[in-house]
């Protein structure tokens, strides 16, 4: 062996005595540390094992749930169904938490979010139905003129269909060779002076169509009127006329048929939801293109039994006066049609309602500036204001504004409004 490898093998022994060296003082400090406590301290006994934590210390699992739809409730852990991710479990303490305090924002944070609330309050909705309706003629102002009498058009008055016609004004001018007849037969009972027969023959020509008036001048002049005027019986348009110069005509042909037009109906389409609240009589307003600025003045005159399948709606019939002709059939409207007013209902504005998924909410604001969503069953809505029937009282204040964001926390902290059931996975 060379002095090299001997003074190797000694630096090797050196190093191992010293490492066991320190190692020996450093357990012995440690034991000295555990076993004396220091001046002025309570001394404790040695360090016991510790104890497994007991099963009341685990957090109890109310149920799982999917952030996304914090609504519905699972029994058992697993995938979500909505959702291609893990069910979250939602512990007592933190429901309680919840339920009790819903979502708190830091006062800072609200004011840059720029929430802003709103109080619920009680009130009336406007009371009236905005519709748009086109104007129609009045059905139940319609006549027909007919034949009495076989015969002929021996003249035409120059009218045509869509003119305005004043009652008794002359259509045409028709031969009935059986009224001459007839009218000659009752000069010659007029003759003989016997009131039976005389009566008898009065009917007889009264059977025949011939009018009282017709039927008197005969009497008064004994004269023969074979050729008959045919007057409009009412005032109105000339929606149908079938008569022309030199044409046969038969008895119960169809010669002309007006309409009238005061007053005229405007017929317009309600929404199934507004018609409860419709009445027969209600003061209607319309405003025309036609005559901007002008305000015409009408009431309901029929509200029809069937409603509509395909637009949801219930036709209304409103009457409106049409003296000088202005509101002409096909012209189109707006109408405000006057509703039965309404007992006070709790209202909020339109834009504080969350509306998604199977239910409709508010953010109600609690004590502390606490927020929790509320499901809400909502009513009509008018003017930007929309009715609650039930889930809110009036006087308890609302989130206006950032809604959204208040909604989108509380649900990713599994908090949902309202007992859903539960369902596994």
């Amino acid at each position: 062996m060379t002095e090299q490898h001997k003074t190797v093998g000694v630096q090797r022994v050196l190093f191992v005595a010293l490492v066991l060296s320190l190692g020996g003082a450093l357990g012995f400090a440690y034991a000295r540390m555990s076993t004396t406590a220091p001046a002025g301290s309570v001394s404790s006994a040695p360090l016991a094992p510790a104890a497994p934590p007991s099963p009341s210390s685990e957090r109890r699992v109310l149920y799982w749930y999917d952030p996304m739809k914090p609504e519905q409730h699972f029994a058992q852990p697993g995938r979500s169904p909505f959702m291609d991710m893990d069910l979250v479990p939602r512990y007592a303490e933190a429901a309680q938490s919840a339920v009790s305090a819903g979502v708190s924002i830091d006062a800072r944070v609200t004011q840059n979010l720029g929430l802003r609330s709103v109080e619920a309050r009680l009130g009336r909705l406007a009371s009236g139905v905005d519709a748009v309706g086109e104007f129609q003629y009045n059905q139940r102002d319609i006549a027909k003129l007919q034949a009495r009498a076989d015969g002929f058009v021996e003249r035409v008055y120059g009218r045509a269909v869509g003119d305005v016609v004043a009652r008794d004004a002359p259509l045409a001018d028709v031969l009935l060779p059986s009224w001459g007849a007839a009218q000659q037969e009752f000069l010659s009972v007029l003759d003989l002076g016997d009131p039976r027969l005389l009566a008898a023959a009065r009917l007889r020509l009264r059977w025949l169509g011939m009018s009282p008036s017709l039927i008197a001048e005969v009497e008064k002049n004994r004269l023969v009127q074979a050729v008959v005027t045919l007057r409009s019986p009412q005032s109105g348009v000339l929606v149908e006329l079938e008569v022309r110069s030199g044409m046969r005509i038969t008895a119960g042909t169809t010669l002309a048929t007006i309409n009238g037009n005061d007053p005229v109906w405007l017929e317009v389409a309600v929404p199934e939801r507004s018609a409860a609240r419709l009445v027969v009589g209600a003061a209607v307003s319309a405003q025309l293109a036609a005559y901007a600025g002008s305000t015409f003045q009408g009431q309901v005159a029929d509200i029809l039994p069937a409603a509509d399948s395909a637009t949801r709606s219930v036709r209304v019939r409103v009457s409106f006066a049409n003296r000088d002709g202005r509101l002409r059939p096909g012209l189109t409207a707006r109408a405000h049609i006057s509703e039965a007013p309404g007992e006070e209902v709790v209202l909020v504005p339109s834009a504080a309602v969350i509306r998604g998924g199977d239910h409709d909410r508010v953010i109600k604001i609690e004590e502390g500036g606490h927020y929790a969503p509320v499901l809400v069953d909502l009513g009509r809505e008018v003017d930007g204001e929309i009715e609650v029937l039930q889930g809110l009282a009036a006087g308890e204040r609302i989130a206006a504004a950032a809604q959204f964001l208040l909604d989108a926390d509380a649900s990713l902290k599994g908090f949902a409004p309202g007992a859903m059931s539960e369902q596994a996975p």
